[in-house]
């Protein structure tokens, strides 16, 4: 896509990493882990938290998903806030909306939103059992 501004070829920005915050770190490794199929990639000690990533088995060295702590009130009050709002905190891409629905509810995933169709996309939105709405999306 053509710069909106002044740039010169090769200055593209990359997402490299990207948070959600998680109300307790140990729980969200196991459940983006164990059930939404991530990678660990970072589990590192800073402080009285942890550096805690993880990737897509289809990108282990693209975007890092950093698992953070909401011990700061205004991450609380941001996460609450979005929850109570039934807004996604983050939007996963997947193959086949309707088919993962099915394989999560079999894992005991609660859906807030069953798959539907948006548009160009089919979208569902689950709890992720750390204090987040998670989109997930296909073409629809």
């Amino acid at each position: 896509a053509p710069c909106a501004t002044k740039c010169v070829e090769g200055d593209a920005v990359k997402i490299i990493l990207m948070s959600v915050f998680v109300d307790d770190q140990e729980k969200a490794k196991d459940f983006y882990t164990r059930v939404l199929g991530f990678l660990p990639k970072n589990d590192s000690p800073v402080g009285n938290y942890r550096w805690l990533t993880v990737v897509s088995p289809e990108g282990p060295d693209d975007v890092e998903l950093l698992l953070e702590p909401n011990d700061n009130p205004i991450a609380q009050a941001y996460q609450q806030g979005l929850h109570a709002q039934k807004i996604a905190a983050a939007t996963f891409g997947v193959e086949d909306v309707h088919r993962e629905y099915v394989r999560l509810k079999e894992l005991g995933v609660q859906f807030t939103l069953e798959p539907a169709k948006m548009g160009p996309v089919n979208i569902a939105v689950f709890d992720d059992t750390c204090g987040n709405l998670i989109q997930i999306a296909s073409p629809a």
